[in-house]
């Protein structure tokens, strides 16, 4: 197992392995790598529907999406995609993934069925980093503040409008709405991490969407800085395991004319606090 450094703030690719045969220990060591760079992805994993939810279950307990039904046989397993006739990509927009909940999810992993010939990277940003940068003076603000994350908040849903025609899910049929500390700690690291995003963030708790919005939106152009940031190019056989706690994504929507295919698979998470 071989671990290289993406970027200066996050990522890493690893190589060695084979994650339909992983060991005990393997799958030790590729969590404490992943632990420490945020994001890790994988080259050539060309896995089944069954090899992939099996190598999910090492790492996590898989759980469905609320909007999306899942692949045939495997509802935990949604697919991610553009056609060549749309315009805008699914959760084409920095988030972590369904803060809405209110056990929002440890993880996610992506693999990459079909690639676009050029375009279609995913951009990730490390919220460590992002707290860590801030003033003395704006982290004590911060701590105490909770945020409120809405799944109907408009510039996230038009990016699953073409997806719930096509694949929608029965349920929910309602807006989800969760409340969040706006700096969590996290679980297994015990470090701080800023956790409201663009996406799903509406509005800070006791406070009207205005008042809420020079802070929120400070917040959001601060947290996605390059520094903070690295890119990924997909090729088929990619794939992507990324920590919801402490890091967004941001799929680039530069592929026109082109399909994207990928099978995604979320992993259950904890409260945060």
């Amino acid at each position: 197992m071989k671990v290289r450094r993406l970027a200066g703030a996050l990522g890493a690719e690893i190589d060695g392995l084979d994650l339909r045969r992983l060991s005990d220990h393997q799958v030790a060591a590729l969590r404490a790598a992943w632990l420490e760079h945020l994001v890790v992805f994988f080259r050539d994993q060309e896995l089944t529907p069954g090899e992939f939810m099996a190598f999910a279950k090492r790492m996590g307990k898989p759980i469905e999406y609320p909007f999306v039904k899942g692949i045939a046989g495997f509802p935990e397993i949604i697919e991610v995609k553009k056609l060549e006739h749309e315009r805008v990509n699914f959760g084409g927009v920095w988030h972590s993934d369904t803060t809405y909940l209110d056990v929002p999810p440890m993880a996610s992993m992506l693999l990459a069925r079909e690639v676009p010939p050029q375009g279609g990277d995913t951009l990730f940003a490390n919220m460590y980093l992002a707290y860590e940068s801030l003033s003395p003076g704006m982290q004590s603000l911060l701590q105490g503040l909770v945020a409120v994350n809405d799944s109907a908040k408009a510039d996230v849903t038009r990016t699953r409008e073409d997806r719930l025609k096509t694949d929608g899910a029965e349920g929910p049929g309602k807006n989800l709405l969760a409340e969040h500390p706006v700096v969590r700690t996290h679980p297994e690291t015990g470090r701080k991490a800023l956790y409201v995003n663009f996406a799903h963030t509406t509005r800070l708790r006791d406070m009207t969407e205005k008042e809420s919005a020079p802070l929120l939106e400070f917040l959001f152009q601060h947290q996605v800085r390059p520094e903070f940031t690295c890119r990924f190019a997909w090729q088929v056989g990619s794939l992507a395991l990324w920590d919801n706690r402490c890091a967004q994504h941001n799929p680039v929507n530069d592929y026109h004319g082109y399909r994207r295919l990928m099978h995604r698979i979320t992993l259950a998470g904890e409260r945060p606090r």
